[in-house]
């Protein structure tokens, strides 16, 4: 049976993302549910690995995990104003169950802030009960009208980070902790340099006081906002009479925090890695790191080879792929399709001369050597690939990351891209947190991804849509 082609990214990079995520078998669309998808065991097995990841650093920094209801009271969210609003439109609500119409609607989960806040106002009662810093994993529902495989589903996985403070420092130094947190994870493990920054207030989370976001490149140049953190102020504490007794006896309403990364990371994981041969995977979040395939012609080969590439497999924890009916050849291209990091090819000649070859996805050179260096090799060859992806990525950005002194120019400089054409910019220009200047940005539909939290340019400047001073450059792009 022929295999699917996979589309080249220089000639459409949507249908190659799309080609690449269906090819791994990292997931598919599920047709019968609108703009759901399925993920596959390949995929599910990342996510898996991310998790686990994620984890460990939240369980690190003091959190515990919980589990709220999926179904969240209509008037629960109508409680915060700017909430509601801002989540409107992607709700889907259920009215009848059980064959009766319900007295009072349920939204299907869109995020949990405010049933978090009824129940903390339960929890809460002195300052000796704060910091309350819970973590939720979980599914949740958008409605969305243009849906695109783990980058944006009607329905997808995430973490979603809850906690409540007693005073406004301690909610922004967990915000920015946990910014920080996101950031190691899609730096260190996933290879994927992000720019940690502050969101403007037209961006920010519906209720937030402010915003925090982790943003990344994709191999087209489009941005991808790939976690965010945000200080909820006293917002929802007001909203459901969220209150403490302070140390000084007086009563106070909570300083809220929440923050969420969702399945969206592997898709940002593909675009970031791929390439025209199928999935590329960071060996850290690798399922299988490395693969052997053993090769032989005729019977009396394949017992000393599948032998020795048992023995060899086991001792450097590699899997072996002995499937009878398939070609060496098959072999090789269904593992490359999937972003196996290393395949391991062993041979009659490699067992006569004691030697293995040694194969990176990445960058495709093969290796021979001695079957006694394999056992130090193989983890050197992880490392460095691990090292070289986030290299390559971070040279990327570097490449695509471009200066603006007047709106003409950031609007020249993302004229034409698009998700399908590529050739995007992160572009740098000096721009007012102010709502009539992201209105500006939509009309060639780019927008403020973030405001670095360092500066890393040249300082201040005048904003290219007021004129007011402003003290560091602003990152406009356009993004998934």
């Amino acid at each position: 049976m022929a295999e699917s082609p996979i589309t080249p990214q220089n000639q459409d990079f949507a249908a190659w993302y799309q080609d690449v995520v269906l090819q791994g078998d990292m997931a598919e669309s599920a047709e019968i549910v609108k703009g759901c998808m399925v993920i596959k065991a390949n995929g599910y097995a990342v996510w898996e690995m991310l998790q686990r990841e994620l984890d460990t650093r939240f369980k690190a920094t003091g959190h515990q995990n919980v589990y709220f209801p999926l179904l969240i009271p209509q008037s629960f969210l109508q409680r915060e104003a700017e909430h509601v609003e801002g989540f409107s439109p992607e709700l889907a609500v259920v009215t009848i169950a059980g064959g009766k119409e319900l007295e009072e609607p349920y939204v299907i989960r869109p995020t949990s802030e405010t049933i978090v806040g009824h129940f903390f106002a339960k929890w809460i009662q002195s300052w000796r009960d704060l910091p309350m810093l819970m973590n939720q994993w979980a599914n949740v529902v958008r409605w969305e009208l243009r849906t695109r495989l783990f980058l944006r589903t009607t329905e997808f996985l995430w973490q979603e980070g809850h906690t409540a403070h007693a005073t406004h420092e301690e909610a922004v130094e967990e915000v920015l902790r946990m910014l920080n947190v996101y950031a190691e994870v899609a730096e260190d493990v996933m290879a994927v340099p992000v720019i940690r920054g502050v969101k403007t207030q037209s961006e920010k989370f519906a209720g937030a006081l402010r915003s925090y976001s982790i943003e990344a490149m994709m191999q087209n140049g489009l941005a991808l906002q790939a976690g965010t953190s945000h200080d909820l102020g006293q917002n929802f504490g007001r909203a459901f009479d969220v209150k403490f007794q302070n140390k000084e006896g007086q009563l106070d309403y909570v300083w809220q925090t929440s923050w969420g990364v969702s399945t969206r990371l592997i898709g940002g994981l593909i675009m970031t890695h791929s390439d025209n041969k199928g999935l590329v995977l960071p060996p850290k979040l690798a399922p299988v790191k490395a693969v052997l395939v053993p090769i032989y012609r005729k019977d009396e080969e394949r017992g000393k080879v599948l032998e020795a590439a048992h023995k060899i497999a086991a001792d450097v924890g590699a899997k072996v792929d002995d499937r009878e009916g398939q070609s060496p050849g098959a072999k090789f291209f269904h593992w490359e399709r999937r972003g196996v990091p290393v395949v391991l090819e062993l041979g009659p000649r490699d067992l006569a001369s004691g030697s293995i070859v040694l194969k990176r996805r990445d960058t495709g050179v093969k290796q021979p050597m001695p079957q006694t260096e394999l056992a130090g090799a193989l983890p050197a060859a992880l490392d460095q690939m691990q090292q070289d992806l986030y290299r390559v990525a971070q040279e990327r950005l570097r490449a695509n990351t471009v200066l603006a002194n007047s709106m003409g120019e950031v609007e020249q400089i993302l004229a034409d891209v698009t998700a399908e054409k590529g050739g995007g910019k992160f572009v740098m220009a000096h721009l007012k947190d102010n709502p009539a200047c992201d209105a500006r940005l939509k009309e060639f539909k780019a927008t403020v991804r973030c405001i670095p939290l360092t500066d890393a340019y040249d300082g201040p400047g005048k904003c290219i849509v007021t004129g007011e001073p402003v003290d560091r450059r602003a990152v406009i792009a356009k993004a998934y």
